[in-house]
C-alpha cells in the first residue's frame, strides 16, 4: 500500500503539479502585492477616494459590509488574467502555430461513383479503373490536390 502511495508522488507529473502550485501561488501575491501597492492608489488618486479598497465598508443596520475586498480582489484577479493571457496563452498559440504541421490532402480519400458502371473511384480520376470508361474529374477535388484542370 505505501509503495503504491510513494509510486504515486514520485510520477513525474505530480511533481511538476506540486510545482506548477507553488509558482501560481508565488505569482498570485506578486499580483496581490503589486495591485495593493500600485494599482489601487492609481485608482484612489483618479477616483479622488482613499486609495486603500480593502478599508472601504457599506454599514446596513450596523452590519458591516467590506466591498473594498472584493474589488482589490476583482483587481487583482484582472491583473492576474491579463498576464498569463499575454504572457502565456498568446505566446503558447503562436508557438503551437509555427509548429503545427500542416496536413496533407489525401487526394484518394474523396471518393465518388463511376456514372457507368457505379464503382467507386477516387474524386480526381479521369478513367474508372473498373469499367476503364473516361470520365470527368470533380473540380474541386482537382483544386484540393492543387491538380490543373484537364484539357479534352
Amino acid at each position: 500500500m505505501l509503495n503504491g502511495f510513494k509510486d504515486f508522488i514520485l510520477r513525474g507529473n505530480v511533481i511538476s503539479m506540486a510545482i506548477g502550485l507553488a509558482v501560481g501561488a508565488a505569482f498570485t501575491a506578486v499580483v496581490t502585492g503589486f495591485s495593493n501597492a500600485f494599482i489601487t492608489p492609481l485608482i484612489g488618486l483618479a477616483t479622488r477616494g482613499t486609495g486603500d479598497f480593502s478599508k472601504s465598508v457599506y454599514i446596513v443596520d450596523g452590519v458591516k459590509f467590506p466591498y473594498g475586498l472584493f474589488v482589490s480582489a476583482t483587481i487583482a484577479f484582472l491583473i492576474t488574467a491579463a498576464v498569463l493571457y499575454f504572457c502565456v496563452v498568446v505566446p503558447m498559440a503562436k508557438v503551437q502555430d509555427r509548429f503545427a504541421k500542416q496536413e496533407a490532402v489525401d487526394i484518394k480519400a474523396a471518393l465518388r461513383d463511376c456514372p457507368r458502371c457505379f464503382s467507386e473511384i477516387p474524386a480526381v480520376a479521369s478513367r474508372c479503373a473498373h469499367c476503364t470508361s473516361e470520365v470527368e474529374p470533380d473540380p474541386e477535388a482537382l483544386s484540393l490536390a492543387k491538380l490543373p484542370a484537364q484539357q479534352h
